[in-house]
């Protein structure tokens, strides 16, 4: 099949798109992607990449297209404004001008912003070929929870985008079973509508460590609770913070926090301020690779969630990584997230904000027996390959394109 993948962000930066553009380029299809220049997370364009170049690029068999955007800086809302409009710009341009073929298939993968549909609409009216539009972020709800925009009249405006580019999609497939009603609302028919979740990406499976390996240096000695992923206001540090503090009497539990994002410089202060060098440790980001070996060198892995009615519909897509590396999991949320660790037994949750519980299932971690941690572990993996099987979801969505 011709494959269009419209997707703001893509290789070298981490999202799952890139593994899905890869396997379908393995399994024999001819797959193009349309998309920015990298500069997620850190705000900058990657080294190598300027406004305007390099243009065309492959990567794993894959054709991409890179349509010149503004980078998002500090994250500011004038600047991620300019970074989601300048996509949706010069993407259409890039889009009408180089993938004028038919496509049997356009797929949009959707973390926001919503306006990555708008150059996949554009090329759709050239070519007239069918959108799946993946909705990662739900719009406008995920600008409210982040406190982003509280206008009403600019609230409105982008409801009316959304069922623009909704109505424009053959199907609209979503990331969480919660997301459905909400889209029905925005006057969509449920039988457009379909739940697939993330999958679980190969890399993500348990590994043994050498004694050697260098990750080892990066993990201070003792109880090691672990996040990996976006530094972000989404993320509720404020929870996690307040937690380590609660437990910085306990010498042995440590903290340790791998990524980047907009509350880093926040969590560094946090941690002067309140004491908590010996117990909360920032090691910036790591190489998406070296991510299965961090994991297995700690003894739980924590999510969590700023809590917000859109955040409790949400399922974190670190949630399918870290069932499938066999670690418990320690859950700060609510909602589809926080049900999806209760029914697969992998570890303990609390609800988003709670600090206290935080604190109270890190410690019960902590006091278990480490037979229970491993099973703990040993059921998340069970449920991951059973749920979010990587191969028999990609299976799926093949069917999609070919059945459409």
């Amino acid at each position: 099949m011709q494959i269009l993948i419209v997707s703001q962000y893509f290789w070298p930066e981490n999202f799952r798109i890139n593994d899905l553009a890869s396997e379908l380029s393995a399994r024999g299809h001819s797959i193009t992607v349309l998309t920015g220049v990298p500069n997620y997370p850190q705000g900058k364009f990657y080294s190598g990449f300027g406004l305007f170049s390099p243009f065309k690029q492959d990567f794993e068999g894959v054709q991409i297209f890179r349509a010149p955007i503004f980078p998002r800086g500090n994250n500011s809302s004038w600047k991620l404004a300019l970074n989601y409009l300048s996509f949706a710009f010069f993407g259409s341009l890039i889009g009408l001008l180089f993938c004028r073929k038919r496509y049997d298939a356009i797929f949009v993968f959707e973390v926001s912003p919503i306006t990555v549909g708008i150059p996949a609409i554009a090329v759709k009216m050239l070519t007239r070929s069918p959108i799946f539009f993946w909705v990662q972020d739900l719009w406008p709800d995920s600008l409210t929870s982040v406190q982003a925009v509280s206008s009403r009249m600019i609230l409105r405006i982008i409801d009316l985008l959304v069922r623009f580019i909704y109505n424009r999609c053959h199907k609209i497939l979503v990331s969480s079973e919660s997301f459905i009603e909400k889209i029905i609302k925005q006057r969509q028919k449920k039988d457009k509508i379909i739940f697939f979740p993330q999958w679980t990406e190969e890399l993500f499976q348990v590994v043994s460590v050498d004694d050697e390996a260098p990750e080892r240096n990066d993990i201070p000695p003792g109880f090691c609770i672990m996040f990996a992923g976006n530094l972000g206001f989404a993320q509720s540090f404020e929870t996690i913070i307040d937690a380590a503090e609660k437990l910085k009497k306990y010498n042995d539990i440590k903290w340790v926090i791998i990524g980047d994002g907009r509350m880093k410089d926040w969590i560094g202060k946090e941690i002067i301020n309140r004491n908590l060098q010996h117990s909360v440790y920032l090691i910036g980001s790591k190489p998406l690779h070296t991510m299965p070996t961090y994991f297995a060198l700690a003894d739980a892995l924590l999510v969590s969630l700023r809590k917000s009615e859109i955040n409790a519909m949400t399922i974190p897509a670190k949630i399918q990584s870290y069932l499938a590396c066999g670690k418990p999991i320690i859950a700060s949320l609510d909602g589809e997230g926080q049900r999806i660790i209760e029914r697969s037994q992998s570890g303990l949750t609390s609800g988003s904000g709670d600090a206290e519980g935080l604190a109270e299932n890190v410690n019960k971690l902590y006091q278990m027996a480490s037979k229970e941690r491993k099973l703990m572990g040993t059921r998340g993996k069970q449920y991951s390959e059973k749920f979010f099987n990587r191969t028999k979801l990609i299976d799926r969505l093949e069917d999609y394109f070919a059945g459409h």
